[in-house]
């Protein structure tokens, strides 16, 4: 999306007359009717008032003292102190921006974001279909809207001043949606419960819901932007049932881009599928060749995901060299332990001269592979998160756990069960919450997600 360049802030010392000339320039920009340009069909007749982040706030800007005020008198000289220079454009990291339409949805094979909120919802006693059906026409106008860098008038001020951000806003349906939506026999076998595995100790109230929203974006400010304002739009159709917040590493906070690192300080995301592979549409998303069973799941993917708690005091009392040992690879630079560089296949039949495995028999990088697991793949896309500490002064940091497959019974399932057998990194880990929800396809031009399952 093109952006408006950055105006220059208000000087104190301009006349009463440019002050009035430029207060008259924002009223008639508040009148400003959307055009078909900055809109979607869906909403063809409305009357609110949408202009760039970044253009409204030059509006701002020049209406000075006597023009639009951003709750304090602060606003507007805030802004122009946080200007390296007057009229500098976005950096490349406000400037990215990703389409909402699409065969998939955003935020799945989207490069990871600094910030991102996962939410779920359940739908409100008494809601069914239809209000599930119109909650979703809103929140995909409105993630259409803000994903593109635009913002209504009527909106916070939160995000006025930034660029798209790489913000995606990507949408989900529990189990528990169908039975209330009237939609059972539309339920995907793949949303089948999650067999127990004995390293869970999970809390059922930040677990599964009938919705779950996943957001994500390169500014804090926007990511939170978009959390309240699809919160804020559930009104009496949804409530929140659990919501958790987390990071990952900025783009631009390296020399080069490089895999990003977890809270243990590994290198966490080397053996990732890649969309290069030849099979990774086949192992991410639901076929859309007309044989997906439900059709309305087509281009669709199924999410997982789980709060991992990790025993980071313990870990820590770990040396470098036993933590490596329990990953299987350098905490350095991801290489694994038999040589080479991070992208360097290990060789796992490779002993010291102790007669040893380099990588051990419960190796975490050697239980995780998908060639150790029947060919079982997932995409892994989490966030770090640090809830605080709690009375004993013991972090409450870890993963959330976020991973897409075409089928989790094939996909996540099977590694998971492996794991949890024999995983040496399991004694610092502990998961603490799980969902698993159907992602349905992206939405095309005119269409909500969701829409093939909710009117069907």
């Amino acid at each position: 999306m093109a952006v408006d360049d950055r105006e220059e802030s208000p000087s104190r010392t301009r006349t009463r007359k440019e002050d009035s000339s430029r207060t008259r320039t924002q009223k008639e920009a508040s009148t400003r009717t959307r055009t078909p340009q900055d809109t979607g069909p869906e909403a063809a007749g409305g009357s609110t008032v949408e202009l760039s982040r970044r253009r409204l706030l030059g509006t701002v800007g020049a209406a000075g003292v006597g023009g639009i005020a951003l709750g304090a008198v602060g606003g507007v000289a805030g802004h122009a102190a946080a200007q390296s220079e007057p009229g500098a454009g976005l950096a490349s990291v406000g400037r990215t921006s990703v389409p909402f339409n699409g065969e998939q949805q955003p935020g799945i094979t989207t490069p990871m974001q600094a910030r991102g909120h996962l939410v779920a919802f359940d739908l409100a006693p008494g809601a069914g279909r239809k209000e599930a059906a119109a909650l979703l026409r809103r929140w995909s106008s409105t993630a259409r809207r803000l994903m593109a860098g635009r913002t209504a008038a009527d909106d916070s001020a939160v995000a006025f001043d930034a660029g798209p951000s790489s913000l995606t806003v990507t949408f989900g349906f529990g189990r528990s949606l169908f039975g209330r939506t009237g939609l059972e026999k539309q339920r995907p076998f793949a949303l089948d419960p999650l067999p127990a595995f004995s390293s869970d100790q999970l809390d059922a109230k930040r677990g599964e819901g009938d919705l779950w929203v996943q957001i994500g974006a390169d500014d804090a400010l926007v990511a939170f932007d978009a959390l309240r304002t699809l919160q804020r739009e559930a009104g009496d159709a949804a409530r929140v049932r659990w919501q958790m917040n987390g990071f990952n590493r900025t783009p631009g906070a390296t020399e080069k881009p490089m895999t990003t690192r977890n809270l243990m300080g590994q290198v966490d995301g080397t053996n990732n599928p890649k969309e290069s592979d030849a099979d990774f549409q086949k192992r991410i998303f639901v076929p859309a060749d007309g044989s997906a069973d439900p059709a309305w799941m087509a281009g669709g993917s199924y999410a997982v995901v789980r709060r991992i708690r990790m025993l980071l005091d313990d870990w820590e009392k770990l040396s470098l060299s036993d933590q490596e040992q329990v990953i299987g690879r350098k905490k350095s630079d991801g290489a694994p332990l038999t040589g080479g560089s991070e992208t360097t296949e290990p060789a796992l039949d490779k002993t010291g001269p102790d007669g040893k495995l380099l990588i051990a028999a419960d190796a975490h990088a050697r239980i995780s592979r998908p060639d150790q697991n029947g060919g079982a793949a997932m995409l892994r896309r989490p966030f770090s998160f640090h809830d605080g500490y709690d009375e004993d002064g013991v972090p409450d940091a870890g993963l959330l756990f976020i991973c897409w497959q075409a089928d989790p019974m094939r996909g996540f399932v099977p590694v998971q069960r492996k794991l949890d057998r024999g995983d040496a990194l399991s004694a610092f880990i502990r998961h603490e919450s799980s969902g698993l929800f159907a992602v349905p396809g992206g939405a095309r031009s005119g269409e909500y997600v969701g829409q093939r399952l909710l009117e069907s």
